[in-house]
């Protein structure tokens, strides 16, 4: 049995990185001013979460060439 859970793994990891992204973007900037130290938190962890979702895919591509 050849089970592979780097493709739907980094799928789920990108979708939810590329979400939180857009909403730290889409979310109002006095938010993170009053509530977290003027850091938007969401878009930087949404950023490493999407970043470990690409390099999950990226792995799950190269062993499907070799």
């Amino acid at each position: 049995m050849n089970l592979d859970v780097r493709l739907p793994m980094g799928l789920l990891f990108a979708i939810i990185g590329a979400i939180l992204i857009v909403h730290g973007f889409a979310a109002d900037p006095e938010i993170f001013r009053t509530h977290s130290l003027g850091i938007n938190i969401n878009v930087r962890w949404g950023i490493i979460i999407f970043a470990f979702g690409a390099i999950m895919l990226f792995l799950s591509r190269k062993k499907k060439q070799e």
